[in-house]
């Protein structure tokens, strides 16, 4: 067997350091889990920990991620632990409306809890404290959960067959928040809540009227797209919320946004011509710790709306991690951050106009085609 390349090295190590830090936050969770107890058990040193991860939270972050994608499966479908005795890629073809879309995303979510505090359902406990913990977490935490509103929202448009005049992101919202609670009081209380309640509050929600309409929000200044004219060549990526290639060669917009620009990503939904393609690309100036939380909270949805939600109600929109920032700079962004929103639109292989700054996502969307 010949000598393994520099990449296949360090691919070996990344995967026996998550192996050994899975293990280490299961037995010991995350306060009194040690690197150097991690490093041990991987059989490597403490800097060929770090010479893959930036910090023990990064660890952990990455070893919920790693977990929640190998869950949901290459191509979205959820593979529960056989400890649960669900079904593999068990999935609602039945469900035509929002209620039904609810109530199924809702059970799947619930099915998903843990059961008990000790063994291996202590891995997820310390998620919602590590981002209670630090600033530089919780706001892009708190986009995350408004793109995975965005996403909840817009399916349960296109299973009411009114988008245009009815907005559900705030019903999604709810409905998030709910689950979300329920997550933490099954941490906290196993066996408080009862689970057939939780699904129905959910589908509860479906038949309630929140107000809830689209406005653009208030910017100071609404930037115009630019007209352009250059070759749009991106690379290949994944597209997160279906576990498969992503087209970005199609026409569409494409919206380059940092981990705490997310929500911008509905100026662009609600903007473009009927039938058009949205694409998020989600980068960070942390890739280390936060790319890892984005790709956990994506892996987490994609899991539950797969098992809930026929494809023919999917919202066009697509989400890419973009954490070395490939696809960006295939759009001219060169540079990014948490705060990157810049936005172009192809059509025919070409870029035909750009924007950016905030407004950027609103401006490319509108642009005369």
């Amino acid at each position: 067997m010949g000598r393994l390349t520099r990449a296949e090295l360090q691919a070996r190590n990344r995967a026996r350091v998550l192996a050994a830090a899975r293990d280490e936050f299961a037995e010991r969770g995350f306060r009194d889990a040690k690197v150097d107890a991690i490093a041990d058990r991987a059989g490597l040193t403490r800097g060929a920990v770090y010479s893959n991860f930036p910090g023990k939270r990064a660890l952990y972050f990455s070893v919920l991620a790693d977990l929640a994608e190998r869950e949901a499966g290459p191509d979205g479908t959820q593979r529960p632990s056989p400890a649960r005795g669900e079904t593999p890629g068990a999935e609602a073809p039945g469900v035509v409306t929002a209620r039904e879309a609810l109530a199924a995303f809702a059970r799947a979510w619930v099915s998903r809890l843990p059961l008990a505090t000790d063994g291996p359902a202590r891995l997820g406990m310390d998620l919602m404290p590590e981002v209670l913990a630090d600033q530089r977490v919780r706001q892009p935490f708190a986009q995350l959960m408004k793109l995975n509103a965005i996403v909840l929202g817009l399916v349960l448009e296109r299973l009411d067959g009114d988008a245009s005049a009815r907005r559900r992101v705030r019903v999604a919202e709810t409905a998030l928040t709910t689950l979300h609670g329920a997550s933490q009081m099954a941490d906290a209380a196993p066996g408080f809540a009862e689970p057939f309640d939780i699904v129905a509050a959910c589908a509860g929600l479906a038949d309630l009227d929140l107000g809830d309409r689209w406005d653009l929000p208030h910017l100071p200044f609404v930037p115009q797209a630019r007209p352009a004219g250059e070759p749009w060549s991106p690379p290949p990526a994944v597209d997160a919320l279906r576990g498969e290639p992503a087209p970005l060669a199609r026409d569409g917009v494409v919206a380059v946004l940092g981990l705490h620009r997310l929500g911008a990503v509905e100026e662009a939904v609600r903007a473009a011509p009927p039938g058009g393609e949205v694409t998020a690309v989600l980068v960070t100036g942390d890739a280390g710790e936060l790319g890892p939380l984005a790709r956990l909270s994506l892996a987490d949805l994609r899991a539950c709306l797969r098992r809930a939600v026929p494809a023919q109600a999917w919202p066009r929109l697509r989400v890419v991690h973009d954490d070395e920032g490939a696809v960006a700079a295939a759009a001219g962004v060169t540079a990014v951050s948490d705060g990157t929103e810049a936005a172009v639109r192809v059509r025919s292989g070409r870029v035909v106009a750009r924007a950016d700054g905030y407004g950027a996502c609103h401006a490319a969307a509108s642009a005369e085609p």
